[in-house]
């Protein structure tokens, strides 16, 4: 493992107690960063945390309130926001358009397109005072092409790869870079919101036939999180094993 000099940087990894969100915690970790683990399951991030000698904090990233209390509580304890990772998500059912229940259509996009805006908006004005911060939102593949019996999940993940280049632009004059990637299907505990049918047709589009791992997203995360992806702002970054085709 490369690794990325996070020295000194604070981090908040949304949705980090478990798949990518805790691959990047422990990447940057490792790389010398103090870490914030938000999850909506407090007792299983506090525990990960520990493990890792970082901070674990319960959060649900759809509830603005939550996010505000969970951001003083964090700064308390590692210090003012660097770094911003928004990997909390829900894939919401396997369902046609015309038979998705509408509760489920709400909270996948609460979850996965309202969660990254909101946490972006609470960090923001810190790291805007602070002249500096690295936001890092974790968006899919089918946010570009779309997914059948996934619309919510498609829907979201495509308003948050427009949300990082809205925000890219908007922060470009600032010490803030905001960008994203876009993975194909990583297999992570995720998989058991999913049918079986629908992990071998994600599977059959991956050129490289197989899944994706946690530990090559965070990689790839650790080095847009760092002081040397400076030039960087408002881009989607390929994470497919080859199926995009832009």
């Amino acid at each position: 493992m490369n690794r990325i000099d996070l020295n000194g940087r604070r981090a908040i990894v949304t949705g980090g107690a478990r798949g990518i969100g805790l691959a990047v915690a422990e990447r940057f970790a490792a790389s010398g960063a103090r870490v914030a683990i938000w999850d909506r399951d407090g007792a299983v991030a506090a525990a990960e945390a520990e493990r890792i000698g970082q901070f674990g904090v319960a959060v649900d990233v759809a509830d603005p309130d939550a996010i505000a209390a969970a951001l003083e509580h964090s700064e308390r304890a590692i210090g003012p926001t660097d770094i911003l990772v928004t990997s909390a998500g829900i894939t919401g059912p396997n369902r046609p358009v015309d038979d998705y229940p509408v509760e489920d259509w709400r909270r996948v996009l609460d979850v996965d397109l309202t969660g990254p805006f909101l946490c972006s908006r609470a960090v923001i004005p810190g790291m805007r005072r602070r002249d500096y911060g690295r936001i890092v939102h974790i968006a899919s593949i089918a946010g570009k092409e779309g997914n059948p019996n996934a619309a919510a999940y498609s829907a979201a993940k495509a308003g948050v790869i427009s949300l990082t280049k809205s925000l890219g632009k908007e922060l470009a004059q600032t010490g803030i870079r905001v960008n994203c990637v876009t993975p194909a299907a990583i297999k992570t505990e995720i998989f058991a919101q999913m049918t079986e049918q629908h992990i071998q047709y994600m599977l059959s589009k991956i050129p490289m036939g197989r899944f994706g791992l946690v530990t090559e997203i965070a990689a790839m995360i650790a080095w847009l999180a760092s002081e040397e992806c400076s030039f960087s702002t408002g881009a989607v970054f390929d994470l497919s094993g080859g199926r995009a085709v832009y």
